[in-house]
C-alpha cells in the first residue's frame, strides 16, 4: 500500500521539477531598449514639399541580443503638442502623414540610408513631427521624436553620399 502512494508523489515531484526548470530559460530576459542614433533629418529641419527624390533619411540602430523592425512616423505638429509620458494623441487629419514599418530580423546593428519619404506637392505647409520606433526581437521599443518643418522653400542642401 505505501508503494502505492509514493509512485504517484514522485511522479509529481518529477513533473514539477521539470516544469519549473523549463520555464526559467524564458527570452523574456532581455529587457535593454534598442538604441538609435538618427542623423538625417536633423532637429528643425525643413524638408522640401515636392521633392522628387524624396528625403534623405539617416540612422544607426543597434541593440545588444537582436533587432526586429523600425518604423518611421511624420504627423502634423499644428497644435504643438509633445511627445512624452503625459502628451495626448495627435489629432487626425488630411494633411501630410507618413507611416511605414522595415523589417531588420537577424542583425544587431544596422546602418540606414533611404529616400522613401515623398512629401507630395499639395502637403500643407507647417510644423510636423518626425517619430522613429525601434523594437528589438524581444518586443523591447525605444523611440526618438523630431520637430521638422515642410516647406515650399527649401534651401538645396548638398547630401555628400551614395544614392
Amino acid at each position: 500500500m505505501k508503494n502505492k502512494f509514493y509512485l504517484p508523489m514522485i511522479a509529481l515531484l518529477a513533473m514539477s521539477t521539470f516544469v519549473f526548470f523549463s520555464c526559467d530559460n524564458d527570452d523574456s530576459s532581455d529587457t535593454t531598449k534598442p538604441l538609435i542614433e538618427l542623423h538625417e533629418p536633423e532637429e528643425g529641419q525643413a524638408l522640401e514639399i515636392g521633392n522628387a527624390h524624396g528625403v534623405h533619411f539617416e540612422l544607426d540602430l543597434s541593440d545588444d541580443v537582436m533587432l526586429k523592425s523600425y518604423k518611421i512616423e511624420i504627423h502634423n505638429n499644428f497644435d504643438h503638442h509633445p511627445h512624452g509620458r503625459n502628451s495626448r494623441a495627435a489629432e487626425e487629419t488630411v494633411n501630410f502623414s507618413f507611416n511605414k514599418s522595415y523589417d531588420i530580423s537577424g542583425q544587431k546593428t544596422a546602418h540606414i540610408h533611404h529616400h522613401d519619404i515623398m512629401i507630395p506637392a499639395n502637403a500643407t505647409p507647417g510644423d510636423y513631427h518626425l517619430m522613429v520606433y525601434c523594437t528589438d526581437a524581444a518586443g523591447n521599443e525605444s523611440y526618438v521624436a523630431r520637430n521638422i518643418k515642410l516647406s515650399n522653400d527649401v534651401e538645396d542642401e548638398d547630401h555628400h553620399h551614395d544614392e
